[in-house]
Order: C-alpha cells, then sequence, then structure tokens
C-alpha cells in the first residue's frame, strides 16, 4: 500500500487528511473497508466537480466535467490481503452502491498510474474499461505520470449491491493503523 499511497500515515495527518469527510464537512464519503469485522482499507467517493483542480486535471479525458461523473480511491492497506480478489470485491460492491443510492451518479472515472498493474487490473475485474491514458501528477513522485483513465457507467437496469466479503461502511474516526 505504501508503495502506491505515498501519505503520511501518522494519526494527525490522517485526522487533517481524511477528518472532514468522515465528519461530513467535506463533499464525498471517507469509508473504511471491513472483512470478517475487521478493518482493511480505505475507500474514498467524490463527485469530480467538487475537487476543480482534479477535474481541470483531468480536462484532457472528458471536458467539460459532468456533474455526474464520480470518482473513488481505495487501498488495502493488510499486505496479507493483497493479490487475494479482495480489491475487484471491494471496487464492485463500492461501485454498485453508488449507482443504487445516488441518483445523479452517471458515471464513475478512476485514474491509476499505468505502473500500479493490480489497481487497474482490479477495475477492469469489477467492469471498468480504460478509455485513456495521459499523463497526470502521480501520488507518489517516484513515478511516472502516465496514468490510465478507467470509467464504469451506470447500468441500464437497477442496480442493487451485491453481498461481497468485504463491506464498506461509514466510521466515526479515520484509521489509525500503519499498514
Amino acid at each position: 500500500m505504501r508503495r502506491w499511497w505515498n501519505h503520511d500515515v501518522t494519526p494527525e495527518a490522517v485526522e487533517r487528511d481524511f477528518g472532514a469527510g468522515v465528519d461530513g464537512t467535506e463533499p464525498g464519503e471517507t469509508l473504511i473497508v471491513e472483512c470478517d469485522s475487521q478493518a482493511i482499507g480505505l475507500l474514498l467517493r467524490y463527485r469530480l466537480v467538487d475537487y476543480a483542480e482534479y477535474a481541470i486535471e483531468l480536462a484532457a479525458v472528458i471536458d467539460p466535467m459532468p456533474p455526474g461523473a464520480y470518482s473513488m480511491d481505495y487501498l488495502i492497506g493488510e499486505p496479507e490481503l493483497i493479490g487475494r480478489g479482495l480489491g475487484t470485491a471491494i471496487v464492485a460492491h463500492a461501485a454498485a452502491d453508488l449507482f443504487a443510492t445516488v441518483a445523479d451518479a452517471d458515471f464513475l472515472l478512476v485514474p491509476v498510474v499505468a505502473a500500479n498493474r493490480r489497481s487497474w487490473r482490479a477495475l477492469q475485474n469489477a467492469g471498468f474499461r480504460i478509455i485513456a491514458d495521459t499523463e497526470l501528477a502521480p501520488d507518489n513522485p517516484i513515478d511516472n505520470p502516465l496514468h490510465f483513465v478507467l470509467r464504469l457507467d451506470r447500468p441500464h437496469e437497477t442496480v442493487t449491491p451485491t453481498a461481497a466479503p468485504p463491506t464498506v461502511t461509514p466510521t466515526a474516526a479515520p484509521p489509525t493503523r500503519e499498514n
């Protein structure tokens, strides 16, 4: 996780950067991913137009950014859980839940650094398709700026989230583990 998510994980930094999302004072959702009642990851879901700088950066792919464009960031914090299909289950469940509960969500657009094959493959396995490759500022400065941009459109039929091994649940406090 640390390889791709170059972030300070001290409790103070996590509170500073994610506390407003947990408290509901910032647009979007900050969710804890649980498996067998244990926190294993983090998922952020947000409308792209609520984050103007990010929407501008993605203008090379979609311009203008429609109000129904959403995105998400996700991570699994436990190294022993990586490579077991949980990433696919997490993003598939989060996407189905978004489309089932947010009426104006037309599609999800998720840029992933091209070198992070596990991440973009998890998205593809959840039904996303690569629609572009473009240069964006990477989360980790050691990475090449090449990103794949993946998209999942709202299904035409009614979407009901399916039961999945991991569940995505809101939390009252940001995670503090350093895994």
